[in-house]
């Protein structure tokens, strides 16, 4: 079979920029073995031309004017990867009204943006790839769109920030405080300087975005998802944790169910005419989330240390798959942007894109299930004073507001200022519930210290016999 050339113009040439510039120069025979697709690099775009690159470009690819890849015809695809949202979403939409089919790896860009930007390469007849947002090297873009897509998928729990799980990794077995656990992740270059955006849940929630929006086909904003990060998680409360047969993860949580049916099982009760409207108003509801989570210590997200990302989706006939691999880096995330850059050149791009079918906004936004109507299991540690009646007392807080306790934990020996630490379970509980507790104990005159809460997910798990 003849090769095609095609044309690729790549504006972004940092650390990730390099790597796909070395995947196409070094690999481009092997490519063409395998696709017979010749991919040429035609044009670099970047700020900065002076600083050395770990890739050696040809003479006059490299440049700052971003016209010379807008105005040239033979150029197919164009490969944002400049970060941010200001300037790369304004880069996109140029490239689109130029004729050009766009590659990304932009999650920031597409949680915010996404609609607008699909809505524009609809209208001009282009496509948008974007399987290195969200996870790497891990292809689960493609895998939902087109592996799973026989399949209604219900729910997904994905470790989809390496910073964060390196350092909760980190806190777990080296038993290091948080801010060591963080120094450690920047010094092998997991973290960023300024690790904000990773440490305080906003990333996974870009991703969580996207993730959802193709999973269960609506037009996802980032206020629909919750976001809690791991910034005052204490390495006390993990060794607590696992003491009781619990790892903590960030978790990005996808679920789609009813809420009435949630309620039913779980025991709570209300009149049959709210049971009703409940029943009517919650069908489709799905519930987006990123928090700090408990969860069993043999479940198989539990096992995913370090910097490595990993996400469970469950399927109404394949049932459990895992996605698991590096999320990040220079050639991992190459790797994705390539692959997609070869499948936009053989037209899969564009017939996948052109059905990608996502429910408006106007239909989607009251579908968003609030955090307040969550039902799941709750991790609360309270300082108590060491003196007799302080456990009736939360007992009855806890009583008051219809929370069950399924676990306790109390150690011998006195903390700072004759405290002890009390940690209790919670049955399956309404999140409003908790939060209301959580306003009464911390009224308490025998509580000397904020109670800590963290939520416990209970990840149902596909098992042979």
């Amino acid at each position: 079979m003849a090769e095609k050339k095609v044309k690729v113009g790549l504006v972004g040439f940092g650390t990730v920029g390099c790597g796909v510039a070395k995947l196409i120069t070094e690999e481009a025979d092997a490519i063409a073995a395998k696709t017979s697709l010749r991919l040429e690099l035609a044009c670099v775009v970047d700020i900065d031309t002076q600083s050395p690159r770990l890739v050696k470009l040809a003479d006059g690819i490299l440049t700052n004017d971003i016209n010379r890849l807008l105005d040239d015809d033979t150029i197919q695809i164009g490969v944002e990867l400049v970060g941010g949202t200001d300037a790369a979403k304004q880069i996109q939409l140029k490239l689109l009204e130029a004729g050009k089919d766009v590659v990304t790896a932009n999650k920031a860009l597409l949680a915010e943006y996404g609609n607008e930007l699909m809505h524009c390469a609809h209208k001009n007849g282009r496509c948008i790839a974007f399987e290195a947002s969200c996870a790497g090297g891990i292809p689960i873009i493609s895998g939902i769109r087109t592996g799973l897509a026989a399949n209604e998928i219900r729910a997904m729990y994905g470790i989809v920030n390496g910073t964060c799980n390196y350092i909760l990794s980190n806190m777990t077995s080296k038993n290091e405080d948080f801010p060591e656990a963080l120094s450690q992740a920047q010094k092998l270059g997991y973290a960023e300087a300024d690790p904000t955006l990773d440490i305080n849940g906003g990333d996974s929630a870009h991703k969580l975005a996207i993730l959802a929006s193709i999973a269960f086909g609506y037009e996802i904003a980032l206020d629909d998802i919750f976001v809690e990060g791991i910034e005052s998680i204490s390495k006390d409360d993990i060794c607590y944790g696992g003491e009781m047969g619990y790892c903590l993860k960030l978790l990005a949580i996808g679920q789609k169910a009813s809420l009435a049916a949630r309620d039913s099982s779980h025991g709570l009760q209300s009149t049959s005419h709210e049971a009703r409207v409940t029943r009517h108003e919650a069908r489709e509801k799905i519930s987006l989330r990123v928090h700090p989570s408990f969860i069993a210590k043999d479940n198989r997200l539990a096992s995913v240390d370090g910097s490595f990302n990993a996400v469970s989706i469950f399927g109404s006939a394949v049932g459990q798959v895992m996605y698991y691999g590096r999320g990040a880096g220079m050639m991992p995330t190459a790797s994705a942007i390539v692959a997609d850059i070869i499948d936009v050149a053989l037209g899969n791009s564009a017939t996948t894109f052109r059905h990608l079918c996502l429910k408006p906004r106007n239909q989607t936004a009251a579908l968003i299930e609030k955090i307040d109507n969550l039902v799941t299991r709750f991790y609360i540690r309270l300082m108590a004073k060491d003196q007799p009646g302080v456990f009736a007392q939360v007992g009855k807080v806890l009583a008051e507001n219809a929370i069950s306790i399924s676990g306790a934990l109390q150690h011998e020996g006195q903390g700072p200022d004759n405290t002890v630490p009390v940690v209790v379970t919670t049955h399956p509980t309404r999140q409003s519930k908790v939060t209301a507790a959580l306003e009464n104990l911390d009224k308490l005159d025998t509580i000397c210290s904020r109670p800590v809460c963290i939520r416990i997910v209970d990840i149902p798990e596909d098992k042979e016999g």
